[in-house]
């Protein structure tokens, strides 16, 4: 004690006090921190005068009542009129701890008056929660009755305690406060501040009896919080005061009643902090929360301020697996529904909408980002005030004190800016997820609403297509346009929306630059004076070019997206039609395509890489640049360049480049974001159909309100939808200005609404959509004119006409799908009104081409409504689905594909006519359901389901060419031509007008088509046999019946991704690239340690031997790397420069002393820094062509196992799955994995470097080093293993939604006729909510990550400072061990997060990995064993057994029952041979087993003399030809599609065109030519002429306009041809092949029958010198071949020639021909054929 007494009466300690004058500048320049002022002021202690100690210090504290602070008498000045900014006071100092919390009380009062309350109200506006939990609950469990939950009940001992500790306390104040008026009556000040604390207890007493809450009160928690840190404050100064300036304590109890006052302040305290946010609702169970339940909104606020309410969920992911059900529930107030009800109700542009619904998350992030950066220069502020203290000579107690002062101070700021930070990364990504979430709805609920477009040829693109009209590399962004197509829509969804929402949850970046900004460049003013600002200029000087690289960043990134697009179109086509490359063996040439596109995109990345380069170079360099000629500056001003400000100067200007650099990238980013917010409000304002259409716009309406009653037209006149042309001075509702267009699909797509398809009729609307639309026919529209129809109640009313005249317009006129002109529509959906039948007013339809969903075929036709069996059998009965059920293994369970692959084209029908009739609606709208159904289903169809009960009383319009068979049972005829109503009247008017005949005869022949298109008793069905086989061999093998997924769920890595997956890729990017990386990442430190010792050595130079202050620079690191999460390439540089070694002693070589020769020591420092941004360079490419490399060689690997795995795979797996591993994986494995693999490493480096550092220097930190260890790896882990789960279910769960929105897309138009709509949006809230909970939680354990380690960091520097402080070591090291612990904090943070980011990028690799396994193919050529070149040969000496199957049994799988069962036959060369069986008796499986789809399991098939299961299968298929069903073309030419690998000469090339009769003579296809064959010419000739006019396009005739040439462009997939066309350029192609072995499975119902003609004479006529194997569907085709076989259960049945077999007794055959109700027709055609092959043999003989 007695030291201290000297150090207060030493005289010589006075100047001490005042500090050096060096020391003084720097704490100056740091001391607006704390917004203080150092004023050396001189402040009166008592009657003594003491110099102040450093004044901005504000922690001292008040002499209570017992101290000697007596004033001069009666005056009532404030600590006798003392400066009150002076902390150091103790009379101040209690002022404070009087007056804050006093003025806080007074502010709660004042702001429960009225006209406060007001003023109040107005700011708080944008600071109310947009969507409170009560109201959230109330929208999500649809209450609107807004009863209060049973009052809140408020535990009693609660509100017990919280009183009576508050009322001890105010009387306890007020009793002091008596007390030192009597003892001390002059001194009333003291007075006054006991009664203001007694006040503000008294306040505090009263509020919990008088508004009791059971949730935070939150005017007692800032109350009592600030009780509790004033008063440590207080108590702290006491025992500083006494520690050194040894003031006495008039009295022990004093120490007491501090220490009881703050345990009961403490106690209230925790009390408050452990009350819950908010009361669980009646809604939710107590016991769910933090099961199901999300505990956020339910916690307590020491749970919310410590984010334990995540720990469940953590401790869940720790050990297990986590799986959906795993992770709760989002918070209402966070879900898809509410969020997207109150935004609907929001108006205005859509910025502001985002703005009105989130303004108080972005207030709050803007205002706790500033508290954030705040605290965060304050560490670095207090780090030096402890080296200053340190380094004062002579360790007196008073610089010892202050540094522990400032240690704790370092602790509690650190604390502090951890909480900001939490919490405001809280606030900005709740707004990120509402956003997503709110403008994901949006864009689906706009999809429901808005008119279809799907029908609309892109204008600008009918030449070549570009992929995405939005991203030409025009200077201009191209403005966003209306008339959004399917994949601009899912591309908004996915991406545009995504965007904007990370954007907001990072706008933080943006508002804390320029604070920063200012803050340092203040400080560097004070540091350097004027020459500050030559590095500024610098960095000015730096921006062009920073902005130069940005914008072309901005550039290359669209054109590597346009790249990217590209390469995923020709993906895309390879994958659709991988079946029909293999057909061909066209892989390699397929393979060729894809890589070539991928170069292009290679090339992009390259420019990409090197642009970041650039971006590092600039990064790197600048800070360098910039501090070293702001020391030169300095400098040559003639100052002396001390280590301490040499190194605040190099730290603040790292610390400056960052927000410099940020605001430019970010200003690319906002740009980018508008872009694509500007696309979404586009999309938003397009045209929606009307009330009467959407469900959704109506609302549910009262069955009473309704205008008309019935269904039709009053005077009503259509076109198709399309996109207003706007004119510039037309200021239409929010539409953009300039030229509109879809970039849709055009040709087939789209004909009945988005319903694209193979009927013929679907291409007739569609393309009289696109002639109407596309340039050069303007003057030409479809249009339905002066249509007036009502559609009698509960009859059966007829639409029929010709091809194209308009009758599937009528119905979408119906149903509000065209535009209307003029006249209205007579239509009400109410589904609230129900008439006596039990029906419902609403509609029912199904479209000509069948939109089925990808679910069981139950769930189609429930479609929403409810189970009821007998029902759903009566309508399974009539629809004749009953024996496909039969047949389908799992019945009803059956899986139907994407776009109902899995079905034959009539199942589809009638599956779609099943879904209409089954709903229980009053409307019955049916688009020609009878023209995919042989006749006598059709006849079936017409008596159990026209004439049966489920559609009696109900109004049914029906679109059929089938007259005479359901005549019987119509009331009502309508007759269309060229878009008008021809005829129209009930059956007994237009009989006794004479007219029905007529009309019946007409359609009869139209009828008669559609018969033989789909002829042949249920072969129809059999459009794809091969999935029946299929399924039927699988049900044998699955004795459970559960009913078999078609496709399985998709595949899920579970824990720590596995050494082989690292593995790959390492190999894949070569293992030398990771070497260099590793010998760079040493070299790093080594340079790190070398700076360090230059920095040692400069510091002696000056004959200063400390370096204290000099380590300051590396405390930002961390910042650094936090801020930049931004740009995940960019965030590894900054890690590097930063690294605090050991200082290494160095042998006494002699430098120049640094005050005469600066400029050498800035000079060696800046080639050391500049050698460190050299090596991190020289790493970045190294690291880039590594990672290249692996892109490319894993891309080429993928590409080629999945070409080359077996079809069994491809029809199991679907296609988004596949193109999911392409897109989304691929893109992982190209952009961020190896910069996460660098990053990885470098926060390990960094982390051991400062952990060596520290042990080095100081042994004994190893004991808290392994504790905190400890800690750091139990969070870590937790993290980890939960994160990567929730990662990984998060992009599972994503796909669904894009494949159900594309899906709904589709079939918007029948969604919206059965009045659908809400359905699908709940579908949508789902899964959106579900994918965002993984998203959100995610984010969760990230931000406890980041709190905890921000804690555990504190902790550890803070034990680190102490240790320092203990004497143990000197200034300048312990200024080494501090940076170093904050290094260590932070590089294990980020190390941390990093390695999640690796795990989840290397999730990728798994996943590609994965798919590098697949089932393959056998080898495409076996180079010791190729056919000769003529194999197979018609004129070889095998010819009379040119095709031999001996014994063949095929299975699908070894552990299925075979397919085909010995089966054996042998065939002639130029043979004409039919394959017939009913469905799934193997047809398809043998077609496919001769090209080897199916190995044998046991026989051969040999052809011309070879095995073919011995060559390669390039060989086989090259050599035979096969023409599938359904002919897919490739985009290109037509040249490329005729012969891809350009063997034959053009010549060749249009001789074949010519000879399948798509060119006739003259080169134009005439359409007369082409309809010679046909056989009802009379009536029809005169009317085709009639219906050509109105742009009618039934597939034959519309391309007769245009002229064929090899150069015309195909779209993806041949849509601009029709179906026919598309058939007969496959037949080109087999023509051109010239191969001895023909294989035609023939198409179906989609032809119409002068295409059909045509093609039949082409077979007949060109395929003479094929032997040629026909899967026959339709007996009329193969009746006059040479030979047939019967297959039956996969055994061959029959096989001789059709007149044998026809009139074979009980032969399969002949009942076939007996059931097609064409008999004689059959068996005429057979006898003349026997007659003329008798006829050729006698003539041969004779010859």
């Amino acid at each position: 004690m007695a030291s201290n007494h000297d150090d207060v009466d030493n005289p010589d300690r006075t100047p001490q006090l005042v500090g050096r004058p060096s020391q003084r500048t720097q704490a100056d320049a740091f001391a607006l921190q704390l917004i203080v002022k150092d004023s050396q002021l001189l402040v009166a202690k008592g009657n003594t005068i003491t110099p102040a100690r450093e004044a901005w210090y504000y922690f001292d504290e008040c002499p209570t009542p017992y101290s000697s602070n007596a004033a001069s008498p009666g005056s009532m000045a404030v600590c006798n009129g003392a400066n009150l900014t002076s902390l150091s006071d103790a009379c101040v100092r209690g002022f404070w701890a009087a007056v804050i919390p006093f003025a806080f009380i007074v502010f709660v009062l004042v702001s429960l008056t009225p006209p406060v309350r007001l003023t109040l109200r107005i700011i708080k506006k944008p600071l109310t929660n947009f969507l409170p939990l009560a109201e959230a609950e109330a929208l999500v469990y649809g209450d609107n009755g807004k009863e209060e939950n049973a009052e809140d009940v408020v535990p009693l001992w609660r509100t017990l305690v919280l009183s009576t500790v508050s009322l001890i306390e105010c009387l306890l104040w007020l009793g002091i406060g008596c007390y030192s008026l009597i003892v001390n009556p002059e001194d009333t000040w003291t007075v006054w501040r006991d009664v203001l604390i007694a006040a503000t207890w008294f306040y505090a007493a009263l509020r919990p009896i008088i508004r009791p809450t059971a949730t935070v009160p939150y005017d007692l928690l800032v109350l009592f919080g600030s009780h509790l840190v004033l008063g440590t404050i207080i108590f702290l100064g006491l025992l500083y005061d006494r520690y050194v300036y040894a003031i006495p304590l008039s009295s022990p109890m004093v120490i007491v009643v501090h220490v009881v006052n703050l345990i009961a302040v403490g106690g209230v305290f925790t009390v408050v902090m452990n009350m819950p946010l908010a009361i669980p609702s009646k809604y939710i169970k107590k016991e769910d929360i933090g099961k199901t339940v999300s505990p956020e909104d339910y916690t307590t606020v020491w749970g919310w301020a410590s984010f334990r309410w995540v720990l469940p969920l953590l401790e869940r992911g720790t050990y297990n697996t986590l799986y959906e059900t795993d992770v709760w529930a989002l918070s209402p107030t966070m879900q898809a529904r509410p969020l997207h009800i109150k935004f609907s109700r929001s108006t205005g542009k859509l910025l502001k909408r985002i703005w009105a619904t989130n303004s108080l998350d972005l207030i709050v992030d803007f205002v706790l980002t500033y508290v954030s950066i705040i605290f965060n220069y304050a560490g670095p502020f207090f780090l030096k005030q402890i080296l200053d203290a340190l380094s004062a000579s002579g360790r007196n107690p008073e610089m010892r004190a202050l540094a522990f002062v400032y240690a704790l101070l370092a602790f509690a700021s650190s604390l502090c800016k951890a909480q900001a930070d939490v919490q405001h990364l809280w606030f900005g990504r709740r707004a990120a997820t509402r956003v997503r979430s709110e403008l994901m709805a949006s864009i689906y609920d706009k999809a429901l609403k808005r008119k279809d477009f799907s029908g609309i040829v892109n204008k600008d693109g009918l030449d070549k297509k570009k992929p995405d009209s939005a991203k030409k590399l025009t200077g201009k962004e191209d403005d966003p346009k209306a008339g959004a197509d399917i994949g601009k829509i899912v591309n908004l969804m996915a991406g545009d929306a995504n965007r904007i929402s990370m954007t907001l949850s990072s706008l933080y970046f943006i508002y804390g630059a320029p604070f920063e900004i200012l803050i340092a460049g203040f400080f560097l003013y004070q540091l350097l004076g004027i020459a500050a600002f030559t590095g500024f200029f610098v960095l000015v000087l730096s921006w062009p070019l920073n902005n130069f690289v940005a914008k072309r960043a901005v550039r290359i990134q669209k054109g590597l997206s346009t790249a990217r697009d590209k390469r995923m179109g020709v993906l895309n086509e390879l994958i659709s039609a991988v079946k029909f490359i293999k057909f061909f063996a066209w892989e390699d040439r397929w393979i060729q395509r894809v890589l070539e596109s991928r170069e292009i995109e290679m090339q992009w990345m390259i420019k990409s890489r090197i642009n970041s380069i650039c971006f590092s170079l600039i990064w790197t360099c600048a800070p360098i640049l910039v501090s070293v000629s702001s020391f030169f500056a300095y400098v040559a001003q003639g100052h002396e360049l001390t280590i301490g400000t040499a190194f605040t100067a190099i730290a603040l200007f790292q610390m400056i480049r960052l927000p410099l650099n940020v605001i430019p990238a970010w200003i690319v980013q906002i740009l980018q974001s508008k872009v694509a917010l500007d696309r979404i409000a586009t999309y938003l304002d397009e045209e929606e159909v009307d009330e009467q259409v959407s469900t959704l716009k109506k609302g549910r309406v009262p069955p009473s309100e309704e205008s008309d009653e019935g269904l039709g037209i009053v005077n009503g006149t259509f076109k198709w939808n399309e996109v207003e042309e706007k004119k510039e001075n037309d200021k239409g509702k929010g539409k953009d200005t300039g030229k509109k267009k879809a970039n849709g699909a055009n040709g087939v797509n789209g004909a009945s609404g988005g319903e694209a398809g193979p009927s013929d009729e679907a291409s007739t609307i569609a393309d009289s959509a696109s002639a109407m639309a596309s340039p050069g026919s303007g003057d030409h529209r479809f249009e339905l004119k002066d249509i007036t129809v009502m559609f009698p109640d509960g009859k059966l009313t007829l639409v029929t006409g010709p091809t194209a005249s308009g009758k599937t317009a009528l119905l979408l006129a119906l149903l509000g799908e065209l535009t209307t002109l003029e006249g209205r529509i007579v239509m009400s959906k109410n589904p609230s009104k129900v008439d006596k039948h039990g029906l419902s007013h609403t509609i029912s339809y199904a479209a000509q081409s069948p939109w089925l969903r990808h679910q069981s075929i139950k769930d189609n036709i429930l479609f929403g409504y409810p189970y009821d069996e007998d029902r759903y059998n009566a309508v399974v009965e009539c629809c004749a689905l009953k024996p496909d059920l039969d047949i389908l293994e799992d019945g009803d369970a059956t899986e139907i594909g994407a776009r109902g692959v899995s079905l034959s084209g009539g199942q589809k029908a009638r599956v779609a006519l099943a879904r209409a009739v089954y709903a229980p609606t009053k409307y019955v709208l049916l688009d020609d359901p009878l023209s995919a159904v042989d006749s006598h289903t059709a006849q079936f169809l017409f008596e159990k389901l026209f004439r049966g009960p489920l559609l009696s009383n109900r109004t049914v319009v029906l679109v059929t060419h089938h007259v005479e068979l359901v005549l019987p049972g119509a009331h009502y005829v309508v007759r269309m031509l060229d878009g008008r109503i021809d005829t129209q009247g009930t059956v007994q008017d237009l009989r006794a007008r004479g007219v029905l005949e007529d009309i019946a005869r007409v359609e009869e022949v139209e009828a008669h088509k559609e018969e033989q298109a789909v002829e042949a008793s249920k072969e129809v069905d059999d459009v794809d046999a091969d999935a029946d086989a299929v399924g039927e061999a699988n049900g044998a093998a699955k004795a459970k019946k559960k009913p078999r997924k078609l496709i399985e769920e998709e595949h899920r890595e579970t824990g720590s991704v596995k050494w082989r997956i690292y593995k790959t890729y390492l190999k894949a990017s070569s293992y030398w690239t990771w070497v260099i990386l590793t010998i760079l990442i040493i070299l790093t430190q080594v340079l790190g340690i070398g700076e360090k010792i230059w920095i040692k050595i400069w510091g002696d130079a000056y004959g200063d031997p400390s370096g204290g202050p000099t380590q300051f620079a590396y405390s930002y690191s961390g910042f650094i790397g936090q801020q930049h999460v931004l740009d995940d390439s960019l965030s590894s540089f900054h890690h590097m420069p930063h690294h605090a070694a050991a200082p290494i002693q160095h042998s006494k070589i002699h430098f120049p002393p640094a005050r005469e020769h600066p400029y050498f020591y800035i000079g060696i420092y800046s080639a050391i820094a500049l050698s460190t941004g050299l090596v991190n360079t020289v790493g970045v490419i190294t690291q880039y062509t590594g990672a290249l490399r692996a892109s490319r060689i894993l891309f080429e690997r993928l590409l080629r196992t999945v070409v080359r795995a077996t079809m069994r795979w491809h029809d199991v797996t679907p296609q988004g799955r596949m193109l999911n591993r392409f897109s989304k994986d691929v893109e992982t494995v190209d952009t961020s994995l190896a910069g996460t693999l660098q990053s990885v490493n470098q926060s390990l480096a960094l982390f051991a470097v400062s952990m060596i550092t520290v042990i080095v220097v100081f042994p004994l930190f190893i004991f808290p080093a392994v504790i905190l260890g400890y800690f750091y790896r139990r969070a870590a882990i937790a993290y980890l293993n939960t994160g990567r789960d929730i990662r990984r279910m998060e992009s599972n769960t994503r796909s669904p939604i894009f494949a159900n929105f594309s899906e709904l897309l589709e079939g918007i138009v029948t969604v919206r006729a059965f009045g659908a709509e809400q359905r699908f949006l709940d579908d949508l809230y789902k899964k959106v909510d579900l994918t965002t909970k993984m998203w959100y939680s995610f984010w969760m354990t990230n931000r406890w990550l980041l709190l905890t380690f921000d804690v555990y960091g504190a902790a550890g520097v803070l034990a680190t400072t102490l240790f320092a402080l203990s004497g143990y070591v000197d200034a300048g090291l312990a200024g080494v061990c501090i940076t170093s612990a904050m290094s260590f904090t932070t590089s294990v943070y980020w190390a941390c997060r990093f390695w999640t980011a690796l795990e989840l990028d290397l999730n990728s690799v798994e996943r590609v990995v994965e798919y590098l396994d697949l089932p393959q193919e056998p080898p495409a050529i076996i180079e010791s064993n190729r056919p000769p070149a003529y194999w197979p040969s018609s004129s070889s000496p095998n010819k009379d057994h040119l095709l031999v199957v001996e014994d063949l049994v095929v299975k699908y799988a070894p552990e299925l029952p075979p397919v085909l069962h010995g089966v054996s036959f042998s065939l002639k060369a130029k043979e004409r041979v039919g394959l017939l069986g009913r469905t799934g008796s193997g047809k398809s499986t043998l077609a496919m087993s001769l090209l080897r789809f199916a190995d044998p399991t046991s026989g051969r098939i040999i052809i011309d003399g070879i095995d073919i299961t011995t060559i390669g299968l390039h060989d086989l298929r090259s050599r035979i030809t096969f023409i599938p069903q359904d002919a897919t073309l490739f985009s290109g030419t037509l040249r490329d599609n005729l012969d891809p690998f350009g063997e034959h000469t053009d010549e060749e090339c249009l001789d074949v065109l010519h000879r399948v009769q798509m060119l006739s003579d003259s080169q134009l296809a005439s359409q007369r030519t082409s309809r010679e064959a046909s056989r009802a010419a009379s009536i029809h000739e005169n009317e085709r002429d009639a219906t050509v006019a109105s742009v009618s396009t039934s597939p034959t005739e519309t391309e007769s306009k245009t002229v064929i040439t090899l150069d015309t462009q195909v779209s993806a997939g041949g849509t601009n041809f029709s179906q026919g066309q598309r058939q007969l350029i496959a037949m080109a192609r087999a023509l051109l092949r010239r191969s001895a072995i023909i294989i035609l499975d023939e198409a179906t119902s989609s032809i119409d029958f002068a295409t059909d003609a045509k093609i039949q004479a082409t077979i007949r006529e060109e395929f003479g010198d094929s032997l040629l194997l026909t899967v026959a569907h339709r007996l009329r085709t193969v009746i006059d071949y040479d030979r047939l076989i019967v297959l039956d259960k996969g055994e061959l049945a029959e096989f001789d020639t059709p007149l044998n077999l026809i009139q074979k007794e009980g032969g399969i055959f002949r009942n076939m021909c007996l059931k097609s109700g064409t008999f004689a027709e059959l068996e005429a055609a057979a006898k003349a054929k026997a007659k003329a092959e008798r006829d050729g043999r006698q003539d041969a003989a004779q010859a």
